[in-house]
């Protein structure tokens, strides 16, 4: 009897270490990095556990894991353009929670999925037909990225009230009806054939009016060289001249050099003398006598 009575109480106190071995460890958790946990407390959420190895309750709290990462919502809407032009469109917005409006958004609306469904598509689609709705057909081709920078900034704006933050928004595809296309591709190769033949002119202008420089640089250095050619030669005889001049002073000055100077332009010969022999004689005979 006394054993039984021994073995049910090592039996029970066995069982007892074992269930408070239990509550013991399940009263500890981990949360993971990027999310965290909700403490619910008989249903009612009490605490936010952040990541790391937190505590509750046993049996009395349980918890609700939430991703706290970043989010990616991609919508595909129907919209219009400022000239209501029917557009397809697929817009993609990463978003992430204010951690520490988490416990406040799971009271409202019990999950963050809810809190997407219920507030965050419908805003995201609505601001996005409305930023579309201010650009025209055209310029939601050729002005993709500032559509997206208006989005993004209406966007952001208009979700300041909310606990999220918008890291990134991006419009993936706008599809416009098939006949514009054609119409916006025939007017485009139209605009590349103008382009193309201002540019055909603006070449020509620019060939026309390098040659026009070229000739004129030809011309003015032909003047130039006319010109130094010229004062050349006017040197050359203001200088001859001046020498003339002063050779002329000279022999003015100086019987000698008159005498040399015609030395030098005697040309080797003797003077031709007429008449007899007689009568040079006589002049002779004359010239002495008279000596």
């Amino acid at each position: 009897m006394n054993d039984t009575k021994i073995k049910l109480s090592v039996g029970a106190i066995i069982l007892a270490t074992i269930l408070g071995l239990i509550i013991f460890f399940s009263s500890f958790f981990i949360t993971k990095e990027g999310h965290v946990d909700v403490v619910k407390r008989f249903g009612k959420a009490i605490n936010i556990a952040q990541p790391g190895l937190n505590f509750k309750v046993p049996i009395v709290d349980t918890t609700d894991t939430i991703e706290i990462r970043t989010r990616k919502n991609v919508e595909e809407m129907s919209a219009a353009t400022a000239e209501q032009m029917p557009v397809n469109a697929v817009v993609s917005m990463n978003w992430s929670a204010n951690p520490e409006t988490i416990l406040d958004l799971y009271k409202a609306y019990g999950s963050l999925e809810q809190f997407e469904f219920r507030v965050i598509d419908p805003k995201f689609r609505a601001i996005t037909k409305e930023s579309i709705a201010k650009f025209t057909a055209e310029e939601t081709i050729n002005k993709r990225d500032l559509v997206e920078q208006r989005l993004r900034e209406y966007l952001i704006t208009s979700t300041q009230d909310l606990p999220i933050k918008i890291s990134s928004l991006n419009i993936e595809n706008i599809e416009l009806p098939k006949n514009y296309l054609q119409s916006i591709e025939v007017k485009q190769t139209e605009k590349n054939l103008a382009d193309a033949e201002v540019f055909k002119l603006e070449k020509q202008n620019l060939e026309a009016q390098r040659a026009v420089n070229t000739a004129n640089a030809d011309a003015q250095s032909i003047t130039l060289r006319a010109k130094a050619e010229a004062d050349a030669i006017q040197l050359k005889g203001e200088a001859e001249a001046k020498a003339i001049e002063a050779k002329s002073k000279a022999l003015q000055g100086n019987p000698l050099i008159v005498q040399l100077t015609q030395a030098q332009q005697w040309d080797g010969k003797l003077p031709t003398i007429t008449g007899t022999s007689a009568n040079l004689f006589m002049g002779m005979d004359s010239i002495i006598k008279n000596k």
